[in-house]
């Protein structure tokens, strides 16, 4: 059974992502399943009588498409082909903050170590990395840093603003630079 990442644990991983899904025919009906946007769209009734169905989306797809079904999906998968292509890390904020989904979001695809940490300030949850990529070494990258700057899913208040509510601190004094001597 494949792993994967999720809430800050490697676990089996007991959905089957359905690519190539085109049909209701192409689904086990004994397994939670991952189909795509389309069929999705063309069968939603349907898959929403099942027990486990979650949709993935290319990067391309907009995720205002499953704006309605946020509230019912237990889970959705954000495709990163390419680790270069961040298309993904918007669609994880805009299906967490403006759509108010609270199921699982995971990420899948090419997904190395290095993005974990960004894509879980997105609202990412769930990372099924490439099958070349050990998932327990992969999971220490969640705590690769300690603080961000700027707002996110995980610290929607800057770093800025939080210091300005922090108690107050003795100042720090400023470096001081003599000028060079010729």
């Amino acid at each position: 059974m494949p792993r994967l990442i999720k809430d800050g644990a490697v676990v089996d991983d007991r959905w089957a992502l359905l690519r190539d899904a085109a049909s209701l025919d192409d689904l086990p009906a004994d397994a939670p399943v991952i189909v795509p946007l389309p069929l999705w769209r063309a069968q939603r009734e349907a898959l929403r009588a099942r027990w486990d169905t979650g949709v993935w989306l290319e990067p391309g797809d907009d995720p205002d498409l499953l704006a309605a079904d946020c509230s019912a999906l237990p889970l959705i998968a954000v495709d990163f082909p390419q680790f270069t292509d961040g298309r993904g890390y918007s669609t994880g904020r805009l299906l967490r903050e403006r759509y108010g989904f609270a199921g699982e979001l995971r990420a899948i695809g090419d997904i190395l170590r290095d993005q974990l940490y960004y894509l879980a300030q997105c609202g990412f949850d769930a990372f099924a990395l490439r099958a070349d990529r050990d998932p327990e070494d992969a999971l220490k990258s969640l705590a690769d840093f300690s603080e961000n700057y700027q707002a996110t899913c995980l610290r929607p208040v800057p770093l800025f603003r939080r210091r300005a509510l922090a108690p107050s601190s003795p100042p720090v004094p400023k470096a001081t630079c003599s000028p060079a001597r010729a």
